[in-house]
């Protein structure tokens, strides 16, 4: 009979964390999905940070030659940013043509520079267009 107990309290114990919990619960392979204004509460997280591209930037004689894409709101009142650097230019083609006015999610770790939240990305897939 102990054992049994002992079974139901760990089954009404696990039952009780997982409600309390709730939606702050992901499955395996699910990553959070953010709007651009909770990004800054998860500084340090991997997310998934969904906006529309509300201006967009190649600096082509800055070091580095970043391509900003600024996220609903414009530089430099900008919301959240997503940045890709120049070394993965060629992955993306045009970056600032091709996202402009789009509502598009990124994957990513949210990292902070000049207090606004960011990502920084690589590859292509990490960027989705929303229909």
């Amino acid at each position: 009979m102990p054992l049994r107990r002992d079974s139901r309290l760990l089954a009404l114990t696990t039952t009780l964390a997982i409600c309390l919990l709730g939606s702050n619960v992901t499955g395996l392979g699910q990553t959070k999905r953010l709007t651009t204004a909770e990004a800054k509460d998860h500084i340090g997280e991997k997310a998934k940070v969904c906006g529309k591209v509300a201006s967009t930037r190649y600096a082509a004689t800055t070091p580095g030659k970043p391509t900003f894409l600024n996220l609903d709101k414009p530089y430099p009142s900008q919301v959240f940013t997503i940045l890709i650097w120049g070394e993965n230019r060629e992955k993306f083609g045009a970056a600032e043509e091709m996202y402009r006015d789009k509502h598009i999610c990124v994957t990513g770790k949210i990292t902070e520079y000049r207090k606004a939240p960011e990502i920084v990305v690589s590859e292509p897939q990490n960027i989705e267009v929303q229909m």
